[in-house]
């Protein structure tokens, strides 16, 4: 490994940045020397403890324009809210019923339906062939989609679905031009996403498998298109830095192979920006804070992904690299799934040692990632 093989990695994974939002991107660049930046009514935040106290110590308004909370329930709204734009006993409620199918034993359950997946489609890779690393990472994330919430879908579908619906809707949270009938087009797609996952609500008068409420239309929409678009932005991106960086002999070794997946996750971070608004006035990073003021929280700097290497043998602090899931009680739930699948994915391409041998930038995505990424086993 050497910082000629990072350099390479970080510029192939600085396109999908470029690619999707680059005049958001480059600001955020350029404003990331302060740990707090006023823009107007927004606030950029950079800083790690900056960061911490804008997720932990201010009151956010969850369901506000332009936030993800608001964004998941204008797409989403189904009775008792979707997870991101509530508050109070219902919010603990299914983020207790969602943690506890994403606990320990409840991961190595979900185990079960994409090893064997990633087996049969990395299969071709030992005969010289090439695999998309983002169609396999559509099929593993609608087949956990589809194990997770109880539902008899094509998993292929349900991802395709949970993209169109994020595209759609969740990515017009981010600054710029919005597409004309945009809303009318989120609502299309969420209802084709809920009618596949139909299902899921189990037959009448009988509780859903995954829990009291988690089988939920809205709810479960919700869950696929959080699980969908953040597995199909990771996992690629990680595989490619772990590939032009020379990562291999440390994706091949089952000791360090966890950290190794904790710090592909922290520098690619798969959702690098988190949009909120202030509920009430305070302070973040010895900056005031007005109520309705604009946040965007950078994960990705708060995480150092934009100043230190992925390096099993001296990984990042685990406060540090989890900031890249959040912080506080709305932390994402799904870290410890996220961190098992890539180092699954990791293992199972370790002993072919692929390289990079196309990436093309999806534009359209909901977050940055890639459209297509063709690997091939290396020499």
């Amino acid at each position: 490994m050497s910082n000629t093989s990072h350099a390479r990695a970080r510029r192939r994974d600085r396109r999908v940045y470029l690619g999707s939002h680059p005049v958001l991107f480059g600001l955020l660049a350029a404003t990331r020397g302060r740990p707090v930046r006023r823009i107007g009514g927004t606030l950029l935040v950079h800083g790690v403890e900056a960061y911490r106290q804008a997720l932990t110590r201010l009151p956010l308004d969850r369901t506000a324009e332009g936030t993800t909370g608001g964004a998941a329930r204008s797409a989403l709204a189904g009775d008792g809210g979707v997870l991101f734009d509530q508050e109070g006993s219902g919010h603990r409620s299914d983020r207790r019923d969602l943690a506890g199918q994403l606990s320990a034993a409840g991961v190595a359950r979900l185990r079960a339906q994409w090893q064997p997946l990633l087996v049969r489609r990395l299969e071709p890779l030992a005969r010289g062939g090439a695999i998309d690393l983002v169609e396999l990472s559509r099929e593993l994330a609608g087949s956990v989609v589809c194990a997770l919430l109880g539902a008899d879908a094509d998993p292929r579908a349900v991802a395709e679905a949970a993209a169109e619906a994020a595209a759609a809707s969740v990515r017009s949270h981010l600054p710029g031009p919005r597409r004309p009938r945009a809303e009318a087009a989120a609502a299309r797609s969420a209802a084709r996403l809920r009618s596949l996952l139909a299902p899921a609500a189990g037959a009448p008068g009988e509780a859903p498998s995954c829990g009291r409420r988690l089988g939920d239309g809205a709810l479960a929409a919700m869950v696929a298109v959080a699980a969908v678009n953040t597995t199909v932005a990771a996992l690629p991106r990680a595989v490619a830095w772990c590939a032009d960086a020379g990562l291999w002999d440390q994706a091949a070794d089952a000791a360090l192979r966890p950290a190794l997946a904790a710090e592909l996750l922290r520098v690619t971070a798969a959702s690098p920006l988190l949009p909120r608004v202030a509920a009430a006035d305070g302070t973040v990073g010895g900056c005031p804070v007005r109520r309705g003021d604009r946040l965007m929280l950078v994960a990705r700097h708060a995480a150092g992904a934009h100043r230190r290497d992925p390096d099993a043998r001296r990984p990042a602090e685990p406060g540090t690299a989890r900031l890249v899931f959040g912080a506080g009680p709305h932390a994402c739930p799904g870290a410890r799934l996220a961190e098992a699948q890539l180092s699954d994915v990791l293992a199972a391409l370790a002993p072919a040692r692929p390289v990079v041998t196309r990436a093309r930038v999806d534009r359209r995505a909901a977050l940055p990632g890639w459209r297509t990424l063709l690997v091939e086993a290396g020499a």
